[in-house]
């Protein structure tokens, strides 16, 4: 069973080979991080967790009993109990509700681990899978994302009141 664990050092070969397998499917939907991202990969990844654990945002993959890494979900810009959320999924577990049921766990570990209240995710007009694991989550489509949100596509920007 794929467990959801907070980013780690130890991940960092996982998720570079994660990243790395996945990038064609990724770039389908999503704008490709380039081969900057690939490059600069070991201190991009020093970086994030520098950040986390300066506590503006949570970083999380979703690991396989092999280890491998099988999803990303990422908490960022804190500000005043309201965070977003970016995810990315392998092609191999696609279409199957991973996303959704990770999404759903991590509105649960953002209200009782981060005390967050709200969090938002956007998404492009042309990624349905997306816009449908955050309708499933419990999102609402609230307003424009624009190219500056989306790196260089338009879409839509959701909304999770994470409050009962």
């Amino acid at each position: 069973m794929p467990e959801l664990k907070r980013l780690h050092a130890d991940h960092a070969s996982a998720v570079l080979t994660f990243e790395l397998v996945n990038r064609t499917y990724f770039a389908a939907s999503i704008s490709d991080r380039g081969d900057d991202f690939f490059d600069q990969f070991t201190d991009r990844y020093k970086a994030s967790l520098a950040e986390q654990e300066a506590g503006s945002c949570a970083f999380y993959v979703l690991v396989a009993e092999d280890g491998s890494v099988l999803g990303r979900f990422n908490l960022y810009d804190f500000e005043d109990g309201t965070a977003n959320l970016g995810y990315r999924v392998a092609e191999q577990v696609a279409g199957r509700g991973v996303a959704t049921a990770t999404v759903r766990e991590l509105c649960r570990i953002a209200t009782a681990r981060h005390g967050l209240r709200t969090l938002r995710a956007a998404t492009s007009h042309n990624n349905a899978p997306s816009q449908k694991v955050l309708t499933k989550a419990g999102f609402v489509p609230v307003g424009p994302a624009g190219p500056a949100d989306l790196g260089g596509k338009s879409g839509t920007w959701y909304q999770r009141d994470l409050q009962s």
